[in-house]
């Protein structure tokens, strides 16, 4: 690893909070290649007890007109990050929904985007980091030399972040009903909700139903999700 990487990966390492860890990213971002940086923490909970985190070093203008003239289609970078940690590349098809956006991010000269995201589950929280740049595609062996990185940048922010939250802020760990802790704990082994109802003499509506109960108490969007919420506060 080039000494100036990990030297600015240590910083970011030792960094006390995330408005002093940010002039780093942007720094780092800079040196891999890209002239904007944005990060993004929010809640996966619907009655989050926090406001979103948004640092970028995005225009004034840019943000003014987002501010004023929000938008109104569904943000592709968001949809992807929201429920996946895989790298989202920007280009026009991925924002074939979105053509109005895509045309902003052209006129702001963001051209060229990486979008790699970081969930904590046991926290509700999801991180995005986004660089972007006006010219040069992004290349597969970019992605191959700097995906380590950046996801460990991202889950350095999240940490940051939740730090920064008073206590209550933080997800709290919901009751799961006998039930639900048999459903949660046969998913966590891999069986499907046909599987789970034949070992629980349950119809598969019935095992669905509670599947989705438990996604609503964990706050998660998918099974999967839920599982890992479960065990991570120590259900399974």
């Amino acid at each position: 690893m080039e000494k100036w990487k990990e030297s600015q990966l240590r910083q970011l390492t030792f960094a006390k909070k995330i408005d002093s860890a940010y002039p780093i990213l942007l720094s780092f971002a800079q040196n891999i290649g890209f002239n904007f940086c944005s990060i993004t923490v929010a809640s996966t909970y619907r009655d989050a007890h926090f406001n979103t985190l948004e640092i970028n070093n995005f225009s004034d203008d840019w943000k003014r007109r987002c501010a004023q003239d929000p938008v109104d289609e569904i943000d592709p970078i968001t949809k992807h990050c929201t429920g996946s940690m895989l790298p989202f590349m920007w280009n026009k098809a991925a924002y074939e929904n979105a053509p109005k956006r895509w045309n902003a991010l052209q006129k702001e000269g963001l051209r060229y985007g990486w979008s790699q995201s970081f969930h904590r589950e046991e926290l509700g929280l999801c991180s995005t980091l986004s660089l972007a740049r006006g010219d040069g595609p992004i290349n597969s062996i970019e992605l191959y030399e700097h995906f380590g990185c950046l996801f460990y940048i991202t889950s350095l922010m999240t940490d940051l972040f939740a730090q920064s939250l008073p206590k209550p802020a933080l997800a709290r760990r919901p009751h799961l009903s006998p039930r639900e802790l048999e459903v949660v704990g046969l998913s966590a082994q891999g069986k499907t909700a046909y599987e789970i109802s034949q070992i629980l003499s349950l119809s598969e509506r019935t095992v669905n139903y509670h599947v989705q109960h438990l996604i609503e108490k964990f706050k998660v969007c998918n099974k999967i999700s839920a599982v890992i919420a479960a065990a991570r506060a120590g259900y399974i």
